[in-house]
């Protein structure tokens, strides 16, 4: 038992060093790694947040014409579509009795 203390008294710096110098590239691994996923985790939640700018920009839009008196639903909807034929139409309503 006295031949294996002795043994490892000596071998316990360098089994130390060993052990610092593993646990120190492991976690420089670990920080690159977390640093990866953080910029493609903010790149994704910009372009989410553009998406839902977008959205809600639509969003606005429709509600507006939905809740706009001055003008009529399909009037709006066929203007999306056709503005020529929109405009044949708004003349036809106006010239209408």
């Amino acid at each position: 038992m006295t031949d294996a203390l002795a043994l490892m008294i000596p071998l316990a710096p360098f089994l130390m060093v060993i052990g610092i110098v593993w646990i120190r590239s492991r976690t420089k691994l670990e920080e690159k790694r977390l640093t990866a996923t953080a910029e493609q985790s903010a790149e994704k939640a910009a372009q989410y947040a553009s998406k839902v700018t977008e959205l809600e920009d639509r969003v606005r839009v429709l509600e507006r014409i939905v809740t706009d008196k001055g003008y009529d639903v399909a009037t709006q909807i066929e203007a999306l579509r056709d503005q020529r034929r929109v405009e044949d139409l708004l003349e036809k309503r106006t010239t209408a009795p």
